[in-house]
């Protein structure tokens, strides 16, 4: 049962007795593994899935429609949970998540599959949103809580060691469905944990709630125009259709800023982008979703169509990356608190991700197996290193008032730069993929350009299959023709990913406008009121 409201403290930095601490966290970890394997095994079994519903031009929505809806309503319900209390949301995002993942399997085409994913982003952003702010809730002590968020970093890990070969095994062996499937059980074991240990932890308590739909409509309105702008851009070129929809962005983001001014309860309080150190904390956290969901959106269509391999065996060269980023959370746990000057690990994390794309960058199908895996063992630790230091900075520095919010919006930007990265990679690897392929094929073999100009060829044998025997029956050698394709398909990841490698260089030399962040101890722990 959650403690009475006239409760103390059990521990300095801790607001429960320690088993129903643990077992809340446990419905914590049970949450953030849901979300984890579902962003991995989606990766490694999408090229198998565009390749059954037939619909390349729709790869990057796959994961852009679950960001966009995801960014939309990580900052409504941060300020929600700040407002009502974090577990009704959490609570109401495992169910909606669940379902939504039901839904993903059972999509007959690929524009199914886009809508059931932006449904799956609405539960994700929830869960996001408030999830994340629930463990400062309960450990306002940044010690304490490092320490406990060794649970959260160990489930991820778990979550992202079988994601990535879960998602090729089920895909290769059970039908790309069944990884969307693998949420239903998780997530009643979620519900079941949340719903009975976790207290609904209170931080407002005074004057009536307004919440600022206004600027959750243009935050959409915003971001949408600019996801199909990009999308849209490299296809039809600077149509008067999309210079309509580039003035519609700019002008709904010009009244975003307009109306959070003004607004009495605003969404995104303005004064928290003033705080340098804020500001430059939210720059890197979107600056790392453009790296970090870049390679894992395209590190398996590098893998599989570019190299010709099996997804159980691109699952097992891509589980580094994911194992690694528990790896790098645990050894920043425990050396941050140690260090002078915190900062340092970001340096060193965002150096890492660097590395990975100049590595990714220059892999070829002769590149070693060990080397591919090395380099996306970097990304991992890397990210283990960025991640969490973002997080407890921000909420360092952004103190109780704004912690949901900024924990949100923290999360949320990372999410923009998700969507912007794999919306801008996406595009600029089917039109260059695309151009390789129309350039080499010459004479005769210009007929088969309609069949490989869409390279779900690439990772589906079947239709490799029916290609070649197409060909043999005419005299003619396909495989030469696959070898083209495959190519050209690496050669425009290639270049796809060295957006990847700029923004990452970038973000490096933006981490000395940081300012140091000392995790002291509180001189004592501010309790919060719990309600049943």
């Amino acid at each position: 049962m959650p403690a009475p409201a006239s409760s103390p403290p059990h521990s300095p930095g801790q607001v429960l007795p320690f088993r129903q601490t643990l077992l809340a966290m446990l419905g914590m970890c049970f949450v953030m593994m849901m979300v984890a394997i579902d962003q991995t095994v989606v990766g490694t079994a999408l090229p198998t899935i565009v390749a059954e519903l037939k619909g390349f031009e729709l790869y990057a929505w796959v994961a852009t429609s679950y960001l966009l809806t995801s960014v939309i309503t990580i900052p409504i319900f941060g300020r929600l949970g700040d407002y009502y209390g974090r577990k009704p949301f959490v609570v109401t995002a495992i169910v909606l998540f669940t379902l939504a993942s039901a839904l993903c399997g059972a999509a007959d085409s690929m524009f199914a599959l886009v809508l059931a994913r932006a449904l799956q982003g609405i539960g994700g952003g929830m869960l996001v949103g408030t999830a994340f702010a629930s463990i400062p809730d309960l450990f306002p002590d940044p010690h304490v809580r490092l320490r406990w968020q060794v649970m959260v970093s160990a489930a991820f890990g778990i979550a992202n060691a079988v994601g990535p070969s879960l998602g090729g095994m089920l895909t290769e062996h059970y039908g790309w469905r069944s990884v969307f499937y693998v949420n239903l059980p998780i997530g009643v074991l979620g519900l079941w944990f949340v719903t009975r240990y976790l207290p609904r932890l209170r931080s407002h308590t005074d004057g009536p709630v307004r919440l600022d739909w206004q600027g959750a409509l243009l935050i959409a309105l915003a971001l949408g125009s600019l996801q199909l702008l990009v999308e849209l851009l490299p296809q039809q070129g600077l149509s008067a259709g999309l210079l309509l929809l580039g003035a519609v962005s700019l002008a709904a983001f010009a009244l975003l800023y307009w109306w959070e001014k003004r607004c009495p309860h605003p969404l995104l309080p303005l004064d928290m982008f003033r705080n340098q150190g804020l500001a430059m904390l939210f720059t890197l956290s979107l600056l790392v979703g453009v790296t970090m969901y870049s390679l894992m959106f395209y590190a398996p269509l590098l893998l599989q169509g570019g190299f010709g391999l099996s997804p159980q065996l691109a699952g097992l060269l891509i589980t580094p990356m994911v194992v690694f980023i528990t790896v790098g959370s645990i050894v920043n746990g425990r050396v941050i608190v140690r260090m002078r000057n915190p900062n340092f690990m970001l340096y060193s994390g965002f150096l890492l991700m660097a590395l990975s794309c100049l590595g990714i960058v220059t892999t070829h199908n002769y590149t070693s197996h060990a080397l591919i895996a090395a380099y996306m063992m970097l990304a991992g630790v890397g990210m283990g290193f960025i991640m969490p230091n973002l997080t407890v900075f921000a909420q360092q520095t952004a103190g109780r008032s704004h912690l949901g919010i900024a924990t949100a919006l923290l999360q949320s930007l990372r999410m923009v730069g998700g969507m912007l990265g794999t919306a801008i990679v996406g595009t600029m690897v089917s039109h260059r993929y695309f151009n390789g392929v129309e350039s080499t094929l010459r004479g005769s073999s210009a007929q088969w350009l309609p069949q490989l100009r869409d390279p779900q060829m690439l990772v589906n044998p079947e239709a490799q299959t029916q290609f070649l025997a197409q060909l043999a029956h005419q005299g003619q050698d396909g495989t030469s023709l696959i070898e083209i394709a495959r190519v050209a398909l690496v050669g425009a990841i290639h270049e796809g990913q060295l957006i990847a490698l700029v923004v990452a260089v970038f973000a490096l030399w933006c981490v000395r406008r940081v300012p140091p962040v000392q995790l002291v101890r509180p001189a004592k722990a501010e309790p919060a009121s719990v309600g049943d």
